[in-house]
């Protein structure tokens, strides 16, 4: 069966945050078809939207996948659902986990439910920082270094905590 390269971006700010992010780590590596194959350490960062809640921690793993985008993302978000996540509609709001498929292969997918490569990627410190320590050599969808896109990005406000224990 042929397997996908996935890169998933991981964040929590409610809770234990950190524990959330490793206890997703163990799920990921449970998933039908799919090894966890490296992890980022943990970063915490200020919210993207509202201020008036806690920081986020956030990292980002490579995982192998037999499954297609759309059930990967299913398993993605009963992950979410196991760790309490609610969803009110409220964007960028606090949460127990969110988990997002930044890229998987080389592939390109526009649906009402699913984005790849992920939107918001390229403005996102929190994403792009743990995304160039576990792939410092990856070329971008935009055929850039990954490098190029870091060193464009604010590194303010973000703070490595430690390694992932999920190693």
């Amino acid at each position: 069966m042929h397997k996908e390269r996935a890169y998933i971006g991981l964040g929590s700010n409610v809770g234990e945050a950190g524990k959330h992010i490793e206890s997703a780590f163990l799920a990921l590596s449970e998933v039908e078809n799919t090894r966890l194959l490296r992890t980022a350490s943990l970063y915490q960062s200020a919210p993207m939207g509202p201020q008036d809640q806690p920081d986020f921690i956030n990292s980002v793993c490579l995982i192998e996948t037999g499954l297609a985008p759309e059930s990967l993302l299913q398993q993605l978000q009963q992950i979410e659902n196991n760790h309490g996540r609610e969803r009110q509609g409220e964007r960028w709001g606090p949460r127990t986990l969110d988990l997002d498929i930044l890229l998987y292969g080389n592939h390109e997918i526009d649906t009402d439910t699913l984005t790849i490569p992920h939107y918001g990627m390229a403005e996102r410190e929190f994403v792009l920082v743990p995304l160039f320590e576990i792939a410092p050599n990856m070329v971008m969808p935009d055929g850039k270094p990954i490098s190029q896109w870091v060193a464009k990005c604010s590194l303010d406000g973000l703070k490595r905590l430690r390694p992932s224990q999920a190693r």
